[in-house]
């Protein structure tokens, strides 16, 4: 065998084998490099679409976060001042009671007083009375002694 000839087949079968590798092989393999690269694309679009989603949906949670927060110390809030009202209506409550109980005494305290100068006028009347009964020593008028001491005890 020549060294030509064996170069010259070799060199048409080479032509064959890249013919058919060019025809059949290379476009099943560029496709299939091709739908890999595309995958790879859509993968990395979509973890960037995830990431602009991550941070939109971290930014509600912060508003959301902050509105639960304002919600929150309004109710706080409103709670105190719903509570010192109450405090206030108690203290207001408890000073018309107290005011009520001092009146309350001060009338009992006059009622007594008036009941005393009553009993201490009666007295004084029958001390008198006696008195003047051992100075005159006689008997005066019933009639006439229940009118002698009304008129005692208006002046007094």
């Amino acid at each position: 065998m020549n060294l030509n000839s064996t170069m010259f087949v070799q060199a048409i079968v080479f032509l064959i084998l890249a013919g058919f590798v060019a025809k059949f092989v290379w476009p099943t393999v560029t496709g299939a490099l091709d739908a890999r690269a595309k995958k790879i694309a859509d993968g990395l679009a979509a973890a960037d679409q995830g990431k602009l989603a991550m941070a939109a949906a971290e930014k509600r949670v912060e508003a959301e976060l902050a509105g639960a927060r304002d919600e929150g110390q309004k109710r706080i809030a409103d709670a105190e001042k719903r509570a010192q009202m109450i405090a206030d209506e108690i203290k207001a409550n408890a000073q018309a009671e107290a005011n009520r109980i001092v009146s309350q005494a001060k009338a009992d305290a006059e009622q007594q007083v008036t009941k005393a100068r009553e009993e201490l006028r009666a007295q004084v009347a029958g001390l008198a009375v006696k008195g003047a009964e051992q100075i005159l020593k006689r008997e005066v008028n019933a009639a006439a002694h229940a009118d002698l001491l009304s008129q005692l005890a208006v002046e007094l």
